[in-house]
């Protein structure tokens, strides 16, 4: 995966006293993975006597990848497409070494023999840079499917325990364009999110250590160039 998955694009989560149960909202950002989708299971309750006074804020781009499912759901996407991974990097090693063979014995080939090598290095990194842009795409479609899935189900999460916790706000400072400058670590409800979603959901944590995510699809180096990776957000300063 893009040696950190590509960024999760800012969800404004809005606990309003007034309309108790209405409480997803998100706002999209173009560089970043979709916003999950909000599934239609968050009953809405009656309003509580309880003021809702206290606001908080989540990374909801590091949840979805702390959590046990999204951690088994990213793995087994790496792995799906190792075997692309491996495919490129032959075919830029050979691209390259059409290279070195064109810079240490260009001079000595006759016209005709140079153009040759010259067209073949040119088709095979066209050839290199379209299957790379493919996968590319294909790995970024299937990146945001699990996005959205688990967001989803992991904001009916958050719904419930802002609701139960007396959160009037809580905002999403995954992405770059959060609103959020400071906020004091007392206010973060990642972990607590991640961890009632890994009891709701049921899945077992992975039997390896967590590790950073990354995107098997990554630029080889010195081979053809792959689009420019979303920047990712640095955590809210402390």
């Amino acid at each position: 995966m893009i040696n950190k998955l590509v960024s999760f694009s800012a969800a404004l989560l809005v606990f309003s006293a007034l309309a108790f149960g209405q409480t997803k909202t998100a706002a999209a950002n173009p560089a970043a993975v979709p916003p999950p989708v909000p599934s239609d299971t968050a009953a809405t309750t009656a309003p509580s006597a309880v003021p809702l006074t206290k606001i908080g804020i989540i990374n909801m781009q590091q949840a979805i990848l702390a959590s046990n499912e999204g951690r088994r759901e990213f793995e087994v996407l790496t792995k799906k497409f190792e075997p692309k991974q491996t495919e490129l990097k032959g075919t830029n090693e050979e691209v390259e070494g059409l290279k070195r063979q064109l810079n240490t014995q260009g001079d000595k080939l006759n016209e005709s023999a140079r153009a040759n090598l010259v067209k073949t290095i040119d088709q095979k990194q066209k050839s290199l840079q379209r299957s790379l842009e493919d996968a590319q795409s294909d790995f970024q479609a299937q990146q945001n499917e699990i996005v959205n899935r688990i967001g989803g189900k992991m904001m009916d999460v958050l719904d419930k325990y802002a609701k139960t916790n007396a959160y009037a706000l809580i905002l999403d400072v995954s992405s770059q364009t959060s609103p959020v400058l400071w906020a004091g670590a007392s206010t973060d409800v990642t972990k607590a999110i991640v961890d009632q979603y890994n009891t709701v959901s049921g899945v077992p944590a992975p039997a390896s250590a967590p590790s950073a995510t990354r995107n098997p699809l990554a630029r080889p180096a010195g081979g053809a160039r792959t689009p420019p990776k979303p920047a990712t957000t640095p955590p809210p300063k402390q």
